[in-house]
């Protein structure tokens, strides 16, 4: 029964964020009617949400990881490991819980209003998702006595939090006992710092979620340097309440819903008609399908999950080997990142909004896109052995086309939205929902209204991830830039480092890795501050550090031997980790080419701003 009003709540939060900002459109453009606290309202509603989605994927086991290396052990080993798991998780959100408390009831904070409610109210749902959380982790069989370890530990190092609820609700001001344990949490983090950022990197390692590695780092690195750890949970909600941020649980709900629809299929029945007769038509077909639906996805392991099985069929079925017609697949699945409405690249404008705006760096990304698009098209079609293609047929072609006018048009519609300024992004991820939800329950009647509530439903862990990380990332992007981090780096390489091409090569080198290691936003809060300051000392723009950054990581998701893309792919198409690392390789290479290009031409970054 819970799942269900939790399901229910969050569809009910998506159809208001997806409608309300159109509403309002509408009413100031037409009806000259401005409404009050609407952009406020939106915003809290999008927080709301996020809290909600991060509750829900942690019930449905969605959060973000790593691949578990603990997975290979055997009983005896796996078992310790899965207690350290699950105190350390109790642990790190006791502490963010009773942190987030402290400042929900500091009368300082959250004094806007809106529509007759407080701010505060809203912020709220953050600590009830955090305590929602760790009820479930104690509930589960086997788990009871490691959690409460783990909540002892989470009250004992956040006694200042502690002390700040006890100030504020009671007016309790000598607290000499709780001052003493927070003061020797403050020293013991001070000393054991470089040993607690590895400890929470194993558990990374062993399948801990992210969002609990990143919010432990943060809640660590903000102890050892003086306790302030309320600016996590401020962060976290600064980040989740920004307006380009709202988009993109939106542009992931609008390709969810397509992806599971019959969309997937009307595209590949267009371009297979168009261009399937020629030598590696097919091949194209699959790159252009896969890049437009990761676009709006946002993450490339959806693309290949939703519609891997149903284009290696296709490919198969115009002669291509299976091995290789997967390989494809998932060797374009993180392509469309570099087009707009991209999630990476609107979480790396806000993320750096003081140096790159969305719209040029929309513009930047563009012919990069393209170049790895094609590139992918020309190696696909060169691998593309079949001697007999079915001939050109005018009327299946434009059967097909017909067909698929609503689904061509949507790309149309939210391109010219948007860069002509009709919509601002977060309107037109809106209408983007609308658009997807209308076109596949009205107009294809792929769902019913009840089945397509369950769609939207089962797409909010993806969004919830996304969201979770981003939030517990914030805080160690906010230290980062707090502890003057950039400039010391900055001032680091540029002392041994005097030549901008050995630069990009470092550059290109570390961001593989982290494409291997870390998600991709968790990737752009964390690393891209720190980049692009060292970038701009070496002369390479914004713009074109953005592109590199993001095409790195992009290439870094299929990186052996850990790249996420490849775990993804062994799971969807049942086949060895093995087997799938030795069908990218040929595809691999020439993103490499392609990212090597880019990186030393400026021109291909810069030609369109």
């Amino acid at each position: 029964m819970l799942r269900k009003i939790e399901n229910a709540l969050a569809v009910i939060l998506i159809a208001l964020i997806a409608a309300l900002p159109l509403f309002f459109k509408f009413m100031q453009g037409l009806c000259r009617v401005q409404v009050p606290g609407a952009d406020i309202a939106l915003l809290h509603f999008v927080f709301l949400f996020a809290s909600l989605a991060g509750l829900i994927t942690w019930r449905e086991e969605r959060h973000l990881s790593l691949a578990s290396v603990s997975a290979s052990f055997g009983e005896k080993i796996r078992r310790p490991i899965e207690a350290v798991k699950t105190g350390g998780a109790s642990c790190i959100l006791s502490a963010l819980f009773i942190d987030a408390l402290c400042q929900l009831v500091n009368p300082a904070q959250f004094d806007a209003r809106f529509w007759g409610m407080s701010t505060r109210i809203f912020f709220a749902s953050l600590p009830l998702c955090y305590f929602g959380i760790i009820f479930a982790i104690a509930r589960r069989k086997g788990n009871l006595i490691a959690a409460v370890i783990g909540i002892v530990l989470g009250i004992l190092i956040s006694m200042g939090p502690f002390t700040g609820i006890l100030y504020y609700l009671f007016g309790v001001q000598n607290a000499q006992p709780l001052y003493a344990i927070n003061d020797a949490w403050l020293s013991f983090s001070k000393i054991a710092l470089l040993p607690l950022i590895i400890i929470f990197a194993a558990l990374a390692f062993c399948g801990m979620p992210l969002f609990l590695v990143l919010g432990g780092i943060a809640y660590v690195l903000f102890s050892a340097s003086g306790g302030y750890v309320d600016v996590i949970p401020l962060e976290t909600y600064r980040i989740l309440t920004d307006r380009n941020i709202a988009a993109i649980p939106l542009f992931t709900i609008a390709g969810y819903i397509l992806a599971h629809g019959s969309a997937g299929n009307r595209y590949v029945a267009v371009f297979k008609s168009l261009i399937g007769p020629f030598r590696g038509g097919t091949v194209i077909a699959a790159v252009i399908v896969t890049t437009f639906f990761s676009t709006f996805t946002g993450v490339s392991g959806i693309t290949i999950l939703a519609l891997g099985p149903l284009l290696a069929v296709v490919l198969t079925g115009s002669g291509y080997s299976k091995d290789r017609a997967e390989s494809l697949v998932t060797a374009s699945g993180a392509i469309g990142l570099l087009f707009p409405p991209s999630a990476a690249i609107i979480m790396y404008a806000t993320v750096n909004y003081f140096s790159v705006d969305v719209f040029e760096l929309f513009k930047g990304a563009i012919i990069p896109g393209c170049i790895m698009a094609v590139s992918m098209m020309v190696t696909g079609a060169v691998l593309d052995k079949k001697g007999e293609r079915p001939k050109f047929s005018v009327k299946e072609a434009r059967e097909a086309v017909l067909h698929c006018i609503p689904e061509l048009l949507m790309p149309v519609f939210i391109s010219v939205l948007y860069f002509k300024g009709v919509f601002d992004l977060f309107e037109v991820a809106a209408f983007a929902v609308i658009y997807a939800f209308c076109l596949s329950v009205f107009v294809r009647r792929d769902f019913t209204l009840t089945k397509s509530t369950r769609v939207v439903a089962s797409s909010v862990p993806v969004s919830g991830g996304v969201l979770f990380i981003l939030g517990a990332a914030s805080g160690i992007s906010y230290f980062m830039l707090d502890a003057n981090v950039p400039a010391i780096l900055t001032d680091f390489i540029t002392q041994y480092v005097k030549n901008p091409y050995v630069f990009l090569i470092l550059m290109n080198l570390v961001l593989l890795v982290v494409g291997c290691l870390m998600d991709m936003f968790s990737a752009i809060l964390i690393v891209s501050p720190l980049l692009l300051p060292l970038a701009e000392s070496f002369g390479v723009s914004a713009v074109r550090a953005a592109v590199i950054f993001l095409m790195n990581l992009s290439i870094g998701f299929l990186t052996p031997p850990v790249g996420m893309d490849l775990f993804i792919s062994s799971y969807t198409f049942d086949k060895p980790l093995s087997r799938v690392v030795k069908g990218i390789v040929p595809f691999l290479i020439v993103q490499f080419a392609v990212l090597m290009l880019v990186t030393y031409v400026p021109y291909f970054t810069e030609a369109l701003l």
